[in-house]
């Protein structure tokens, strides 16, 4: 019998002071078996940094190899915005920056997801609508007290510092842009 993901319910209050973004949001991650806290709680970073996009969705995710994490589908089926986490190859990479206007790829993994950055630099530097950031998790212990299955989350984004709250906890994620389009 096949294991069934876990459903996560969050609420979620976002001020990100670098694009003046400042909602609410009632969100269900579901948590693939094979997936850990820290990936799920970086899908919802990922989230939180490009929620001022209207209609962005949680997809399957590592359910399906055709699907990002997040995307952004226009009426028209075309993707405005693929958003993955991990470490892709150099030909998936290829592969969504022709089919998406922005692509987006977040690692987590510490000094892994910089030494993958590494190896796929000089190949990424071609494809201008892609951009990879990384986020660094100061106190993984930390995080594991944040994830319940009912969240009321606070985020705060300013700079390159990302701080998650709840009502008893404070932690601190960084983020390093090692790929930007916009520059």
């Amino acid at each position: 019998m096949a294991l069934k993901a876990t459903i996560f319910k969050v609420k979620l209050s976002l001020s990100n002071m670098n694009i003046h973004h400042y909602d609410d949001y009632s969100l269900t991650l579901a948590r693939h078996p094979s997936e850990n806290n820290l990936r799920m709680m970086a899908r919802l970073l990922a989230f939180a940094l490009n929620a001022q996009e209207e209609n962005l969705t949680f997809t399957k995710g590592i359910a399906a190899d055709t699907e990002p994490d997040l995307w952004k589908i226009n009426h028209d089926g075309s993707i405005d915005h693929w958003i993955e986490l991990g470490h892709l190859d150099e030909r998936r990479i290829r592969q969504i920056a022709s089919k998406a206007k922005k692509v987006s790829i977040y690692t987590y993994q510490g000094n892994q997801s910089l030494q993958w950055f590494e190896s796929v630099k000089n190949s990424t530097d071609r494809f201008n609508n892609l951009d990879i950031g990384h986020f660094d998790f100061v106190d993984n212990e930390s995080l594991e007290t944040l994830v319940e299955r009912g969240m009321n989350l606070s985020i705060s984004i300013e700079d390159n510092e990302i701080w998650l709250s709840t009502e008893n906890e404070r932690l601190l994620v960084t983020l390093t842009m090692q790929k930007n389009s916009h520059l």
